[in-house]
C-alpha cells in the first residue's frame, strides 16, 4: 500500500506541468489517473466560481455608479448652506422676478432682514446690494434709507410651485385681474400701481395667461423670509404666470377668496412673479 500510495504521488509530481513540461504531455498524463482528473476538475471548478463571482462584482458596480448618476441628475438643487457657497446653486432652477418687499414699521426703525432657501437656491439680483442680509432704516412712510420705496431682489431656487389653483385670463383683461385680485390679498393702491406699471406692459405675447397664485406658506418652503424686528403682519403673494393660446384648461380649480389681512402693527408685504415656460 505505501509503495502504491509512493508511484501515484510520483506520477502527480510529474503530471504538474512547468515551463520545460510539453502542453500535450501535461495532457496525456491528465487522463492517467482518475484520482488527478477529480483534483483538476475541482480545482478549475474553483478558478471558474471565483472568476464569475468577480464578474457579478464588477457589473454590480457598474451598475451602482449608473444608479448613482441617474440620482444625481435629478437632484435639482443643493440645501442652502451658509459656510459652503457652492451649495446654493441650482442646475433645474426656476428663477423669481422682481419681488418687491414694502416695510411700515409703526415708528423708524433699523431693521435686519436675510432670505434663505432651504431647498438651495440663491440671489442673483438686488437693490439695494443684499451681501449677507440687509440693515435698513425704514420710516414708517416705507421709505428704506431716505431713498427706496421697496426692497428689490430676483432669485433661483427648485420649481416646486403649485399648478392646481389658478384662472385663465385674456391678455386684455390682465390690468383689471392683477388690480383686482392684489386688492382682495390686502396690497394698497401704491403696491398695486407697482405691480400693474411694471408687469402689464410685459404680458403681450400670449392671447391668455394662466395664472397661479403662491401664498405664503408655499413661497416659506422655498423663500424663507425672516425680518428682525418681527413684524406684526405679513403677507406674501407670487403669480406664477404662463403665456398660452387658448382659453381652456380643465385641470386649473378656481382659488377660494383669500382671507382678509390685518395691514395694522409693523406691515410687511411682498408680491412676484415667476414666468413659466
Amino acid at each position: 500500500m505505501t509503495t502504491l500510495l509512493s508511484r501515484q504521488i510520483s506520477v502527480l509530481k510529474m503530471d504538474i506541468p512547468n515551463e520545460k513540461t510539453p502542453a500535450n504531455s501535461y495532457s496525456i498524463n491528465k487522463q492517467r489517473l482518475n484520482g488527478i482528473k477529480i483534483v483538476l476538475f475541482k480545482s478549475n471548478f474553483t478558478l471558474v466560481k471565483k472568476t464569475t463571482l468577480r464578474i457579478i462584482g464588477f457589473h454590480s458596480l457598474i451598475v451602482g455608479v449608473l444608479l448613482l448618476s441617474v440620482s444625481i441628475s435629478f437632484q435639482s438643487c443643493e440645501p442652502d448652506d451658509s459656510n459652503d457657497e457652492n451649495k446654493n446653486e441650482c442646475d433645474t432652477c426656476i428663477r423669481v422676478l422682481k419681488p418687491n418687499i414694502y416695510l411700515y414699521p409703526t415708528e423708524k426703525s433699523l431693521i435686519d432682514i436675510k432670505l434663505s432657501f432651504p431647498l438651495g437656491g440663491k440671489i442673483v439680483n438686488s437693490i439695494p446690494i443684499y451681501s449677507n442680509g440687509w440693515t435698513v432704516n425704514v420710516n414708517p412712510s416705507g421709505i428704506i434709507n431716505d431713498k427706496y420705496e421697496y426692497l428689490f431682489y430676483e432669485s433661483d431656487q427648485p420649481d416646486v410651485w403649485q399648478l392646481i389653483e389658478g384662472w385663465v385670463i385674456n391678455k386684455t383683461e390682465l390690468k383689471t385681474f392683477f388690480t383686482d385680485n392684489l386688492l382682495k390679498h390686502g396690497f394698497n393702491e401704491k403696491e398695486i400701481k407697482d405691480f400693474i406699471d411694471y408687469w402689464i406692459p410685459r404680458l403681450t405675447d400670449f392671447d391668455y395667461y394662466e395664472i397661479y397664485p403662491q401664498e405664503l406658506n408655499i413661497i416659506e418652503t422655498t423663500i424663507k423670509l425672516e425680518i428682525y424686528k418681527i413684524p406684526d403682519n405679513l403677507l406674501r403673494l407670487f403669480y406664477l404666470i404662463k403665456g398660452v393660446n387658448r382659453n381652456s384648461n380643465n385641470n386649473i380649480s378656481i382659488p377660494n377668496k383669500p382671507p382678509e389681512f390685518n395691514r395694522s402693527g409693523f406691515c410687511v408685504t411682498e408680491w412676484g412673479v415667476i414666468l413659466k415656460q
